[in-house]
């Protein structure tokens, strides 16, 4: 007798680029034309043998866009709260009154004052170790240093984030985003231990080491992967690079980047094509099961979160112990400032004597002998601290 035709299954794949690589999304069926059954199958119960292959779920991107928001607010708060015209001698863009920038040459970047991020809850390791204010090593995340930082961190974050709370949802990538930041903070606590820290820079490259590591566990459903992972890499290395430079908390970026790296194992594993077309192919047609997710991922997600949960303790038991990591490795400070000609590395804070005769005052730099005389009528302390900055930078 001759056996019945099986319907042959057909599949149409609609594939995405990222960064130059197709990824493959089964999760939708698209009825067709019929087709013969054979004798004992319910055509009610049989998928269409006609089956279009689309993306996973698709997420509408609010929480990102809602972080963008709050570090802004958060900006324009914190220069408020700065009140430049009432604490120091001269302004920059003085047509905004109290939202005004303090001068240029104590800060480069159109911000506030170290005092007032100091005020707001920026990163100080003292703080953190001899008065128990842990919670710093989050507020700093939503803090800027100027309006330049502000905006390289916010569009970052907007190219980013964005993309990946699409494909991911706002729980895993919120979670990531947070973790990632606070890993950043922990590793400048350990390494930048004279000098406060603020920004969302870790948190952003903990965004950029989850894209690296997404690509690497869902590795394969991409086409061109090579390709896609080579400009991501490169995008990686020119970023890391900019650390260098000085005024640049490049153990936040570091710091961020590993522990997002390691969290995209955790939380942005992608079940196999095989089990996901599986769950689309009538029973009768299929060689054996596939299981959800690969061996080497599973692996990777215990290893991952082994790693992460170690890392992040150990880190935050050194710091309240006071360790500080500049101890124990002499050349780790060349990770995030390299001195050269041009620049010099050397961020320690600046202080002044200042000797007053009437309205006068004397401001002499305690490490260079540098000194300069200035008339001022009732000067507060910030106005003191403010010219000692420019003084001695």
């Amino acid at each position: 007798m001759e056996e019945p035709r099986r319907p042959e299954i057909r599949l149409k794949v609609n594939s995405r680029r990222f960064g130059g690589g197709n990824i493959i999304h089964p999760v939708e069926v698209e009825q067709s034309s019929p087709t013969p059954f054979p004798a004992g199958v319910n055509q009610s119960q049989t998928p269409s043998p006609f089956r279009e292959v689309k993306h996973f779920k698709k997420w509408l991107p609010w929480l990102i866009p809602t972080f963008v928001i709050a570090d802004t607010v958060l900006f324009i708060i914190t220069m408020y709260v700065n009140d430049c015209p009432k604490n120091s001698v001269s302004c920059i863009a003085t047509f905004l009154k109290r939202l005004s920038f303090q001068p240029f040459k104590e800060n480069p970047l159109l911000g506030p004052s170290s005092e007032t991020l100091h005020k707001m809850g920026a990163l100080d390791v003292s703080k953190v170790v001899d008065d128990h204010q842990g919670w710093r090593l989050i507020t700093c995340i939503w803090l800027h240093g100027g309006l330049f930082h502000l905006l390289a961190n916010m569009l970052s974050l907007l190219v980013i984030g964005i993309r990946l709370e699409q494909e991911f949802g706002f729980i895993r990538i919120g979670l990531l985003y947070v973790i990632s930041g606070f890993g950043g903070s922990l590793l400048s606590a350990l390494f930048l231990q004279s000098n406060i820290s603020v920004g969302a820079s870790g948190a952003v490259f903990g965004l950029l080491g989850a894209m690296l590591s997404e690509l690497i566990t869902n590795w394969t459903i991409y086409a061109n992967k090579m390709s896609a992972l080579l400009t991501l890499v490169i995008i990686i290395v020119i970023n890391l690079a900019v650390g260098i430079l000085p005024h640049v908390d490049n153990f936040a970026h570091l710091g961020g980047f590993f522990s997002g790296f390691l969290l995209g194992f955790v939380f942005l594993m992608r079940p196999q094509f095989g089990w996901v077309n599986q769950r689309y192919t009538p029973a009768y047609s299929r060689t054996g099961a596939k299981p959800k997710y690969k061996t080497y991922q599973r692996v990777l997600w215990l290893l991952s979160l082994i790693l992460v949960v170690a890392g992040l303790i150990a880190g935050l038991v050194s710091l309240l112990r006071g360790v500080n990591l500049n101890d124990h490795c002499s050349w780790c400070h060349y990770m995030s400032c390299v001195p050269t000609s041009r620049w010099s590395c050397d961020t320690d804070p600046v202080s002044c004597m200042s000797v007053q005769t009437g309205n006068q005052y004397t401001l002499t730099c305690s490490d260079g002998g540098k000194n300069g005389t200035y008339l001022l009528d009732n000067p507060n302390q910030s106005m003191i601290r403010s010219l000692c900055s420019q003084l001695c930078r």
